[in-house]
């Protein structure tokens, strides 16, 4: 796979097409099983609480991981992803009710960098908070 964005055709300020991602108790089963972070926080709420938490939480690396994927899509190639780091400055917290809760990630090249590179800003919101502080990418384009 290749980059299918143009270096030539991006400028700062660029905006990439915005995408909200669902989180229900059911996913981060899922996720448990295939990363092996069996933690009971992300699955067991009277744990959760007893460690002082206000319900079961994501994984922080779902999180980043559903954040980054606005970039991939973007650029149309995983691999075109050079870096990314964030913060993490709020839980996901998932409810038990069947509907869970959603992540809003939206994203801007923020820099214009060499050999063909851009630095990516990444926002991710859930329940009108942002759960990713300095998420940022740096992405090969053609």
């Amino acid at each position: 796979m290749a980059a299918q964005v143009k270096y030539s055709e991006v400028e700062a300020g660029t905006e990439l097409p915005a995408q909200t991602f669902s989180v229900t108790r059911d996913v981060l089963v899922r996720y448990a099983g295939a990363s092996g972070d069996f933690n009971p926080i992300h699955w067991n709420e009277k744990f959760a609480r007893e460690v002082g938490l206000p319900d079961v939480i994501a994984h922080g690396m779902f999180t980043m991981a559903e954040a980054i994927r606005v970039v991939t899509d973007w650029v149309g190639d995983p691999g075109a992803v050079v870096e990314y780091g964030v913060r993490f400055t709020k839980p996901v917290v998932v409810p038990n009710d069947g509907e869970g809760t959603t992540i809003e990630v939206s994203a801007k090249v923020a820099a214009l960098l060499d050999d063909n590179r851009v630095r990516v800003d990444l926002t991710a919101v859930n329940d009108g908070k942002k759960v990713l502080g300095m998420a940022r990418a740096v992405v090969q384009l053609v």
